[in-house]
């Protein structure tokens, strides 16, 4: 057992250095979810009103209701960055340096995911942090509750992020495919506004963002802040993880060769 924890330990430390060695990386990660709950939440708000009655039975400002979207928004990047790195450590061969190892395949790969949880759950609590003082008022338990939801939450958006970079053959054309996954997911959930009212303008866009796991994903921990459950978000959310993550780390290949 002592190589499986060892190995653990070191892939967090060496993704936990790159990531202090990488000080904009926090920053961007935290001006991009501050810029829409400070100046975009004002237009919103305007347009939904100065409240939102969903799903708690009580009325929220609408900062509180787009701060777990946003939570996950930071997610949703971080899981993506991390699969960018994995791009790039398997075209420097780094990666195969770390798969030679003795150990399964599918345990290292699951050590990553790991550790791109714990640092997306560093980035969320330190963007919970600061939007206290921006009229995000939450119950301080809900961050207790709220862990292990951005954990699993983090865990399957860094497993997707993996599977995609399974299919990238070369490192250039990463970027455009974060985009394609990153923007329609985000825009197309539960994130920025109530489903009832996306279907109140369209029945169809509905319907998409009702089907769309990141819905899940911005339910599941808009619960959890208030310290609730929601059983069919935990399990939509906890099958697909298993469902990624299996393909992910069995389709890995380290060997693939990068052409310009």
């Amino acid at each position: 057992m002592m190589p499986y924890y060892y190995c653990l330990v070191g892939i967090i430390k060496r993704e936990f250095l790159r990531f202090v060695q990488q000080r904009t990386r926090l920053l961007s990660a935290l001006i991009r979810p501050l810029l829409w709950l400070v100046v975009f939440a004002a237009g919103f708000r305007a347009a939904l009103g100065v409240s939102i009655m969903e799903p708690y039975g009580t009325y929220i400002t609408y900062q509180q209701y787009i701060t777990p979207g946003l939570c996950c928004m930071i997610v949703l990047f971080n899981g993506m960055q991390s699969s960018l790195s994995m791009v790039y450590d398997r075209e420097m061969g780094s990666m195969k340096l770390l798969l030679i190892s003795p150990l399964p395949r599918p345990f290292l790969l699951l050590c990553k995911l790991i550790a791109t949880a714990i640092l997306s759950l560093i980035q969320v609590c330190i963007f919970l942090l600061i939007a206290q003082f921006v009229d995000v008022d939450t119950p301080v338990w809900g961050y207790v509750t709220a862990i292990p939801a951005i954990f699993l939450i983090a865990f399957f958006l860094g497993a997707l992020g993996l599977l995609l970079s399974n299919l990238i053959k070369q490192l250039e054309n990463f970027a455009g495919v974060m985009n394609f996954v990153i923007f329609p997911m985000f825009f197309l959930s539960s994130a920025l506004y109530p489903l009832w009212k996306m279907k109140e303008a369209s029945l169809w866009l509905y319907w998409i963002c009702n089907y769309n796991p990141f819905s899940y994903c911005v339910e599941l921990l808009r619960f959890a802040l208030y310290q609730e459950l929601n059983i069919s978000a935990f399990l939509v959310v906890f099958l697909a993880t298993i469902l990624v993550s299996v393909l992910a780390m069995f389709n890995f290949a380290p060997k693939r060769t990068f052409r310009g």
